[in-house]
């Protein structure tokens, strides 16, 4: 009992407590979406707004982004949703909108790189497993066509040469090695 006593001791005074980061609070939030068990389903769904999400069962690569950010207090939606509206010019137009749509609008990849890129940091794209970390977000374009995103984590590769990504590419919200196993078309971060 003294030598737990006194290795407690020991530990509370070498490692005093540090505040855990915004970027590990925003890894340790997307690994916990990993527990939850998601269907891949990006159909157009009314959601409330502020603070709306589509069925917790269901979801796609941006829902992991926006309920990561959502166990922190930051919404997505509503963030996104101001800066489309007031700079509707700056956003992708590839869905015909002359508008915005509270309901989608922050569920589209391009549109999060654009508010990422306007809002956060744009980083830069690279081969360089180091320079992708904790806390950063991360764009793909799978086949050529399909944008996708995922959150990189603290958690490392089993060669410990990568940190992984938590993503939902059809699988549900999952933690896997996979930053360079597609094409990386953009790299931000974004701390409100």
């Amino acid at each position: 009992m003294k030598l737990l006593y006194t290795l407690g001791l020991f530990l509370m005074i070498s490692f005093p407590n540090q505040e855990i980061t915004f970027d590990r609070k925003l890894s340790n939030a997307a690994i916990t979406l990993t527990k939850d068990n998601v269907t891949y389903d990006g159909a157009y769904v009314s959601i409330k707004y502020p603070n709306g999400d589509v069925p917790s069962n269901k979801g796609v690569c941006t829902d992991v982004i926006i309920r990561a950010y959502r166990k922190l207090g930051i919404d997505l939606q509503k963030e996104v949703h101001e800066d489309m509206k007031a700079n509707f010019s700056k956003y992708p137009k590839t869905w015909g909108l002359r508008k915005t749509d509270t309901n989608i609008d922050h569920r589209r990849v391009p549109n999060l790189e654009t508010f990422f890129s306007r809002k956060g940091q744009k980083l830069a794209v690279t081969n360089n497993p180091s320079d992708y970390k904790t806390g950063e977000m991360v764009t793909w374009m799978i086949g050529g066509k399909m944008p996708h995103i995922g959150i990189v984590t603290h958690l490392k590769s089993r060669d410990g040469k990568r940190f992984l990504i938590v993503h939902n590419l059809g699988g549900g919200q999952v933690l896997e090695d996979c930053l360079f196993s597609y094409e990386i078309v953009g790299h931000f971060k974004f701390k409100k």
